[in-house]
């Protein structure tokens, strides 16, 4: 019986690498997904979940191309498996005042956070309904619940992706596929907060920062759910961020 598969769109350095990292644990094929660009740093992330003894694959895929998303599904249920899981992780976080906001920079937000969403969950139920099971996750932000001033362009594809993702729970669940959406609220512990925000050390080492691989024990335990309890959202966040 082929082995099933776990996509990460949207696996990073971060948290969509202990999302793989997790569910490789748990014995699916992790396939991993970031613009082709980004392939060396998916190799190294392949490299790591082998070394623990999972199976992990590779994949160059820009997620804002549809026939590209359509043809990555495609070759993982012929290559690998069942999709079992998809986790669309992709951020898009830019700060600018809303004069400073160009329409270019609002598109790419869109496209990138919202819009390549909708092609990879829209993808993974494809597959996913004639198995009559499957579970699909969207990272959301404290962004998609309430904006905020200089988040207008992420706000907004955030907000996007939370209502997809609830309408898509609405359609799919009686029909086996549970969908989630999780809010992360708060930073978390990654090089990029490391290196732009002056206290993470000292948050850090308090547990004031989310820590990815405790992020990604809650993406399989979304999982691993009995269907009679589905939780359709989860907000995440660290004990001493405000909220």
């Amino acid at each position: 019986m082929p082995q099933g598969a776990a996509l990460i769109v949207g696996a990073g350095d971060a948290t969509g690498g202990a999302i793989a990292k997790a569910f490789a644990r748990e014995g699916l094929v992790a396939c991993v997904s970031r613009r082709p660009r980004n392939l060396e740093s998916l190799n190294e992330l392949v490299a790591q979940i082998e070394a623990e003894g999972g199976k992990a694959r590779a994949y160059g895929v820009d997620a804002r191309e549809e026939e590209a998303t359509a043809a990555l599904v495609d070759q993982i249920e012929a290559e690998v498996g069942p999709l079992e899981v998809c986790v669309f992780n992709i951020g898009a976080n830019v700060r600018f005042g809303i004069t400073e906001t160009t329409s270019r920079v609002y598109q790419k937000v869109w496209e990138m956070a919202a819009y390549s969403g909708f092609l990879a969950g829209r993808e993974a139920a494809r597959v996913m309904r004639p198995h009559g099971r499957g579970t699909i996750i969207f990272t959301g932000a404290t962004a998609g619940v309430r904006g905020r001033e200089g988040f207008s362009a992420f706000a907004g594809a955030k907000h996007a992706l939370r209502a997809l993702a609830q309408s898509m729970a609405r359609e799919l669940g009686p029909q086996g596929i549970h969908v989630a959406h999780v809010v992360i609220d708060g930073p978390i512990n990654s090089q990029f907060i490391r290196e732009n925000v002056p206290d993470a050390a000292d948050r850090f080492a308090k547990d004031g920062l989310l820590l990815p691989d405790e992020i990604a024990k809650n993406y399989v335990w979304l999982h691993r759910q009995h269907r009679s309890a589905w939780t359709h959202e989860l907000d995440l966040r660290p004990w001493s961020e405000s909220w």
